[in-house]
């Protein structure tokens, strides 16, 4: 079978117009130290406070301390499976969570993942973990005593 030069040109440009053109580019960082749920992390100087990154194994962790030459991060899993020298990955989303009566009933994971099998929560509402709390004027004042 001869294939045609036309033909050869037509494979081509179809082939070009359909190439996915897209990079991803995703600033990483290395583990330091790992113990007592938190992990020390070196090269991520682009990291924001609060900011959720991705360890190996689905962990994930939220920034706490940002050092001149170092992270902080507090890590919302096991820390049996990080090690030193182990890549992260920052995500370039700050930490937040589903809120709003699709979560009463429920139980989440410190990121409002579901935990109780009753599959996904249909939020569409979000709120970030770490907020200013309002000035004492605008709180409501405590009508009923909470026992502990």
């Amino acid at each position: 079978m001869q294939l045609r030069a036309e033909e050869i040109s037509n494979i081509i440009k179809q082939q070009i117009a359909s190439y996915d053109k897209s990079v991803d580019v995703v600033e990483t960082g290395t583990v330091l130290t790992v113990g007592d749920g938190i992990a020390r992390l070196y090269g991520l100087e682009g990291a924001m406070a609060g900011e959720l990154l991705e360890f190996p194994g689905g962990v994930y962790g939220m920034v706490l301390n940002l050092e001149e030459d170092n992270v902080g991060c507090a890590l919302f899993g096991s820390d049996v499976g990080i090690g030193e020298g182990d890549t992260v990955k920052r995500t370039g989303r700050i930490v937040e969570v589903s809120v709003g009566p699709a979560l009463v009933g429920r139980v989440v994971n410190a990121l409002g993942q579901p935990v109780d099998g009753k599959g996904p929560i249909e939020s569409k509402l979000t709120r970030r973990v770490e907020l200013k709390a309002p000035g004492i004027v605008a709180r409501q004042p405590v009508s009923e005593p909470l026992q502990t």
